[in-house]
């Protein structure tokens, strides 16, 4: 019977040591600590340790669930076990680490390790290319590079970062720089720098300078002519120009709708073409036409005509003021009825006012208190005193000719009691005041009265009128009144001693004026 029961409990003793065989190797947990990410060409550690475990401890190093990589064992009590590895481009993928003591086992944690390559010199690229648009386009520059990972890009502008903030039609997309549409202000260096970061480290690296152009259309051509006489022959010449735009340009003449020329301009925005011209004749009519690779524009028509300078001449003088009605200048304006290119020259007291002279190559006003303006048209007295005061006139003559001169008559600008005065010059001793100058304000408050008095006298009227009318009809209310007293019927008169009845002298009661009392 003792026997028996021994029997039975050999297999309970045997599941026992079994439980605790399978328990005691279940009993470690290791840690493993160590870099999720490592440059390609460095060094790194890993660490493995089962704390409270039994000594001595066999740590095994693995890699994607079981490949053993390395092996340690640690003879101290929770003394981690290191593993270096220098780190290659199959380096790779997870590792754990497993710990055996005194017949116990464990796996630790995994770590993932990715190995980051460095960036080798990046250089931009661009789409278009070359990167070369007109405003409004859009252009992608992009950072390529033939090595690296894990990476990071920066942009640079003029050396200046860019951000999101630096320009609405500027995005920054992965490795790209987006300019949605081009504008003048784009166009310059850009450069990209590409980066990763491992810890503390960084691995930067940049590109070389990469020049973009933003091109502007062209605007509508214009032309303008002008004449000079070489001996006794005249030269013509016209200039098709633009204002806006970017070069190179080509221009091209035409005359009569024939051309007659063509240049490119490659630094300006302007072009000169010879033509032959004589005064007084009609040489054409002349128009430009711009040419770009993307535009074809044509001017407005301009007929070659010059007029020579003739006809009447006068000065006209208007006085400026200040905001409070002070006189501060005078503005004298030399009128030339005819001359497409005239030259004005003015006179003060019969001798010729100095506008200007030449010292170092550089022009200097002689009299700071005058001022011209509209290629000399316009004479400004910008100081009011007696050296002011005097006869002023002004002559004009073709700006190709030194003769003949076309004079106006003498206007007299005098300055007494700091008042300017300005009359033509005349034999009377009569002279008549000048005109005053009305500031705006004084404009509209004498408006103003004027439109007050018509009102108030508007008024009268209407009142006056509407009295006369309640009169007239009092008095036809009493002339009515008046013939309602009268009777039906006239009474019975006596002629010749006969009585007449009222039908027989109708016509006579209708013929007698009645008075009626009022």
């Amino acid at each position: 019977m003792k026997n028996l029961q021994t029997l039975n409990l050999l297999p309970i003793l045997a599941l026992a040591s079994l439980f605790v065989e399978i328990n005691g190797s279940n009993s470690l947990h290791p840690v493993l600590t160590g870099p999720d990410k490592a440059f390609l060409g460095s060094r790194v550690a890993f660490r493995c340790i089962a704390p409270d475990s039994s000594l001595p401890v066999a740590y095994e190093l693995m890699r994607d669930g079981g490949v053993l990589f390395a092996t340690d064992t640690a003879l101290e009590r929770d003394q981690p076990a290191p593993f270096f590895l220098k780190v290659t481009a199959t380096s790779e993928g997870s590792y754990q680490c497993k710990a055996t003591a005194g017949g116990s086992a464990g796996v630790s944690n995994s770590i993932e390790l990715s190995v980051v390559t460095p960036v080798s010199k990046p250089s931009v690229t661009s789409e278009p290319f070359p990167p070369v648009v007109y405003e409004g386009s859009p252009l992608v520059l992009s950072c390529n590079v033939t090595k690296g990972s894990h990476l990071s890009y920066t942009w640079f502008f003029n050396k200046k970062e860019v951000t999101s903030s630096t320009s609405p039609f500027l995005h920054l997309t992965g490795n790209k720089l987006v300019m949605e549409k081009a504008t003048p202000e784009h166009a310059g260096s850009y450069y990209c720098r590409a980066w990763s970061r491992v810890q503390d480290t960084t691995r930067v690296s940049s590109s070389t300078d990469f020049h973009v152009t933003v091109k502007v259309y062209v605007s509508k051509p214009r032309v303008s002519f002008s004449i000079s006489k070489e001996g006794a022959s005249y030269r013509g010449n016209v200039t098709c120009w633009t204002t806006r735009g970017s070069p190179p340009v080509n221009f091209s003449l035409l005359l009569d709708d024939g051309e007659v020329g063509s240049a490119t301009a490659t630094e300006s925005l302007a072009t000169w073409f010879p033509v032959a011209m004589v005064p007084g004749l009609d040489m054409g009519v002349a128009r430009c036409r711009v040419n770009t690779e993307v535009q074809e524009l044509m001017s407005e028509p301009v007929t070659l005509v010059v007029v020579p300078v003739g006809g009447d001449v006068k000065v006209e003088v208007e006085y400026l003021f200040t905001a409070n009605s002070k006189m501060a200048a005078a503005r004298l304006s030399c009128q030339v009825s005819r001359g497409t290119f005239p030259y004005v020259s003015w006179l003060l007291n019969d001798s010729v006012l100095p506008s200007e002279t030449y010292v170092d190559s550089h022009i200097h006003p002689i009299l700071s208190h005058y001022a011209l303006a509209d290629h000399r048209r316009t004479l400004f007295l910008t100081k009011l005193g007696t050296e002011e005061s005097g006869y002023y006139r002004c002559r004009a003559r073709d700006s190709y000719e030194s003769e003949p001169w076309v004079e106006s008559a003498a206007v007299l600008v005098r300055v007494t009691d700091g008042i300017l005065n300005s009359m033509p010059r005349a034999t009377s001793s009569t002279e008549t005041p000048p005109k005053v100058a009305i500031t705006t304000i004084e404009v509209i408050t004498i408006a103003f009265c004027c439109f007050l008095l018509l009102t108030l006298a508007v008024g009268v009227v209407c009142v006056y009128r509407m009295f006369d009318r309640e009169q007239a009809h009092t008095h036809i209310a009493s002339t009515n009144s008046s013939y309602e007293a009268l009777p039906l019927s006239a009474p019975t008169s006596v002629s010749g001693g006969k009585q007449t009845d009222a039908s027989s002298t109708e016509c006579d009661v209708q013929n007698q004026s009645v008075e009626v009392p009022v």
